[in-house]
């Protein structure tokens, strides 16, 4: 069997993930994150997560996202600064035209700006940018925008409520491990 390009990027990927993983101290995921082209800001701390390519990923400053979590940057991600991401949430920038007879890729960006939390085993879709200040409880799939200071839940999300204040002390902590 003969080993194409993408099928060799997989592999590298899939390695690259690995030492992700086992490589937890700070220091040590920092030279994983320059190797890859990642562009992480002073304070963000990015616990064991799965990275779907190099380079095209973006985060401000103050920034955490915890483990478990996919981060799909076939197409670009940007996260602002001060955003909590909890574990196990998935963004996706890249899905297939189910109506295309070869089911061609597709895909889009995802915009994550700044002071936005994002609770728990949330999906985030492609092409979806989620305001300033917005709140995603857990468990939502996010297939469209949503807009500032808004708190959105459910299948699809939807709006609840508006958000009273915006966490401007929240400090991270860089664990060695999250759970």
């Amino acid at each position: 069997m003969k080993l194409n390009k993408l099928q060799a990027f997989y592999i590298l990927i899939k390695i690259y993930n690995f030492l992700y993983i086992i490589f937890f101290t700070r220091r040590c995921r920092f030279f994983l994150q320059k190797i890859a082209r990642f562009n992480i800001g002073k304070n963000s701390s990015i616990q064991a997560v799965r990275f779907f390519s190099f380079g095209k990923l973006k985060i401000g400053f103050n920034t955490i996202i915890n483990s478990g979590c996919y981060i799909d940057n076939r197409r670009n991600i940007s996260i602002g600064n001060n955003v909590v991401i909890a574990h196990d949430t998935k963004i996706y920038t890249l899905g297939h035209d189910i109506n295309d007879l070869n089911f061609v890729t597709k895909g889009a960006p995802v915009i994550i700006e700044d002071y936005v939390i994002i609770f728990s085993n949330v999906l985030i879709m492609p092409g979806v940018t989620i305001k300033m200040g917005a709140v995603v409880l857990p468990g939502s799939v996010i297939s469209k925008d949503v807009a500032e200071m808004n708190v959105v839940g459910g299948n699809p999300g939807k709006f609840i409520k508006m958000r009273e204040k915006l966490h401007t002390s929240k400090r991270v902590v860089n664990y060695w491990f999250s759970i």
